[in-house]
């Protein structure tokens, strides 16, 4: 069959190298693409926003599953548009995309569903947010913008002028709708479930790292790297976090006329009283997405259009790999802030024969160079026994790579090695 995937980033060319290795693919087309997902796709110019012009693509060329990787494309309602056209899709219609498009949404469906889940009130004013810092929220306190913001909505105040720094920022356009929540204490942790609405298969564990800085320090990021699997994230506590958030917002959806279809990502916080749910995000993530297609061993086509066509039911299960996987993001210099664009990079191959899977993400053909494009450049991934081999091997395969004007983190995994 011939699939299209939308998306040029790191999540999309993994997803690109996994779909290749799928018996089942003739043709993949990816739009737009880079150039590691060249590598495995015909790489097309398709606009996501021009909804007509992806159904005419995949009506043109035969296309029998559309995989769409990042989220604007599906809070943009892409999918509600080709599932009227008769074209099957891996990702949910615009109104469960909300999860991810709306953190008022969630926290909403988690007060009805009685979810586990921090404290929240909804604000529009920047008055109305400083009086519920004031008299309802302490310190530490999380502030977030409500809708998308590509990772980096969210700031953690620990003392008030972190609080007034992040309501500058996110009202500094006049009104605008935010979330404020209570501070959960606990570890982080991942957990990725498909779904078809009604069928669940749990789907990998990981943990990521959203701060810039050595020793998860310093201003949000879309990511600089993880590991898979969470194992602070137990089987007992992956059921929970199943039975108690995972399943009850699947059917809450489905009650309410709109069914998810497609991956369902739970950011969670082991508390001491059990895990609670930070927030959903509608599709996979970056860099998580990486770490879960090294591990994964199954047919992702076949996975993938199963949940689109809702015979998820015959999937038996999903096999992931017992080895641990790492990715550590290799970053333009400046990132999340000023970036150095178009320094050339070199290594490719040299890294690659180390035994690591390089993914690229913000990157470009210069003059037959390889040049960077965008804040989050590389996603060098290595598999190993536990993580240390793991870690070990990623970091081999980094050395390996120059790219003089990028860096990296060299502390990835350094919870799950410290234990």
């Amino acid at each position: 069959m011939n699939i299209l995937l939308l998306g040029s980033g790191g999540r999309e060319h993994a997803l690109a190298w996994k779909l290749a290795q799928s018996p089942l693919l003739d043709t993949l087309y990816a739009a737009p693409g880079n150039p590691g997902i060249a590598r495995h796709a015909t790489c097309v110019t398709l606009d996501a926003t021009d909804h007509a012009s992806v159904v005419a693509f995949a009506r043109a060329h035969d296309v029998a599953l559309v995989v769409i990787g990042p989220e604007a494309p599906l809070v943009d309602g892409l999918a509600d548009t080709l599932r009227a056209a008769g074209i099957a899709v891996f990702g949910p219609d615009r109104a469960a995309a909300q999860l991810e498009g709306s953190k008022g949404f969630t926290k909403d469906l988690c007060r009805r569903a009685n979810i586990p889940t921090a404290g929240y009130i909804r604000c529009t004013t920047r008055d109305g947010a400083e009086a519920a810092l004031a008299n309802v929220f302490g310190l530490p306190v999380v502030i977030k913008a409500d809708g998308l913001a590509a990772g980096k909505g969210v700031f953690i105040a620990y003392a008030q002028a972190e609080a007034t720094a992040a309501l500058d920022a996110l009202y500094a356009n006049g009104d605008a709708a935010v979330v404020i929540e209570e501070f959960l204490d606990g570890e982080e942790a991942s957990l990725f479930v498909l779904t078809d609405g009604t069928t669940l298969l749990p789907f990998g564990t990981a943990q990521d790292h959203k701060r810039v800085g050595e020793g998860d320090t310093g201003p949000n990021t879309g990511g600089m790297g993880a590991y898979s699997p969470a194992r602070v994230l137990t089987p007992e506590l992956e059921a929970r976090a199943i039975a108690e958030i995972v399943e009850p917002t699947i059917r809450a959806l489905a009650a309410d006329g709109t069914p998810f279809s497609g991956v369902l990502y739970a950011g969670l916080m082991l508390t001491a009283q059990g895990p609670k749910l930070i927030e959903y995000n509608a599709r996979f993530g970056d860099p998580e997405c990486q770490v879960l297609m090294m591990r994964f061993d199954g047919d992702l086509a076949e996975t993938l259009l199963a949940v689109a066509q809702g015979r998820l039911v015959e999937i038996p299960g999903a096999r992931f790999a017992d080895d641990t996987a790492l990715v550590v993001v290799m970053a333009a210099n400046g990132y999340p802030a000023t970036l150095q664009l178009g320094g050339a990079i070199h290594g490719l191959d040299a890294a690659a024969a180390t035994g690591a899977t390089v993914f690229q993400a913000g990157t470009r053909i210069e003059n037959d160079t390889l040049v960077a494009s965008g804040g989050r450049v590389l996603g060098v991934t290595a598999r190993g026994p536990d993580v240390q081999a793991a870690h070990a091997a990623a970091y081999r395969a980094v050395d390996a790579i120059d790219f003089p004007t990028g860096f990296c983190r060299r502390d990835i995994g350094w919870r799950e090695l410290a234990r």
